[in-house]
């Protein structure tokens, strides 16, 4: 009897776990489908813009802008590490850091000092473990990110970038492709060579139509303009497909715990019921013994 009253118990625990799980994919779910909307929605305006300043910047031949600078020897980097603020998402933040922790490995035998900028508490709490340093700790980050939360960290990067402080920006974050595949990567912020470099504009190759602009008002002032807002709405893009890959590895996993739980209420069921026919079989044979001792 007692192996009887501990496997309900356990299928009793099981349920209620069953029921938590599910009920958090359907919130993850929800808020996916939240965050996807939004992330969907600003790709191409974030796309578009960076292709705009590309072109602009490409077809302006040898203009200098502080945004565009690539320092002869870089010595000193930011990494944004954009992790999660909640865990029971998979994989999710482990991806994330693994490939941050290399990034900061390669630039340290490159004798590149590299600063830290953590959004998470989960990557917090992981470097902490490490003992690494982090100069900047972001946990104001909400699970839709908005432009005002992440405009004054950029500002603040820019400055220090316009300043010489830091010769490099980059950030580490989970890219959203589709909802079966999330890539973690490192993408380069600062300077804003690569990006023009990356669209060959202006390189007179051939490989597309070259586009003649005519610029009101002058292209130093429009560069002003376009350049800054093209590593703020990268960055804000950035924490979009952070947020909306964060919630499909939380359904992912989720639904894996939800389906395991159930498994396991079908085993315990099943050992269940086997140990009540054991247990009705002996009472069974008690009563045939004690009749076949009377009679």
């Amino acid at each position: 009897m007692a192996n009887r009253r501990l496997l309900v118990k356990r299928r009793s625990s099981v349920r209620n776990i069953r029921k938590i799980t599910r009920t958090m994919q359907l919130i993850a779910t929800a808020r996916f489908q939240a965050a996807h909307s939004a992330a969907v929605s600003r790709r191409p305006y974030t796309d578009k813009l960076a292709e705009l300043t590309a072109g602009i910047a490409g077809a302006m031949g040898d203009l200098e802008h502080p945004l565009m600078k690539v320092p002869e020897q870089e010595n000193r980097s930011a990494l944004v590490v954009l992790t999660s603020m909640r865990g029971l998402c998979g994989a999710f933040n482990a991806n994330v850091l693994r490939l941050a922790t290399g990034h900061l490995d390669a630039n340290q035998e490159k004798d590149i000092e590299t600063e830290v900028e953590m959004a998470g508490s989960k990557g917090i709490a992981f470097f902490k473990f490490l003992g690494r340093p982090m100069t900047q700790r972001y946990t104001h980050i909400s699970d839709l990110p908005s432009f005002d939360q992440v405009e004054p960290i950029a500002n603040a990067l820019i400055e220090r970038f316009v300043r010489g402080e830091i010769d490099s920006v980059d950030v580490a974050y989970t890219k959203f492709i589709s909802t079966g595949r999330q890539r973690p990567v490192v993408e380069r912020l600062l300077p804003l060579t690569q990006l023009v470099e990356d669209s060959g504009a202006g390189a007179g190759d051939g490989a597309g139509p070259q586009v003649e602009y005519e610029f009101s008002p002058n292209p130093e002032e429009l560069l002003n303009e376009l350049l800054p807002a093209t590593v703020r709405v990268r960055l804000f893009q950035a924490f979009t497909d952070a947020a909306v890959s964060e919630q499909v590895a939380r359904m992912v996993a989720m639904k894996a715990a939800t389906d395991a739980a159930q498994d396991m209420i079908k085993r315990l069921t099943r050992e269940y019921n086997r140990a009540r026919q054991t247990q009705i079989t002996l009472e069974l044979l008690d009563i045939v013994g004690g009749a076949n001792a009377l009679a």
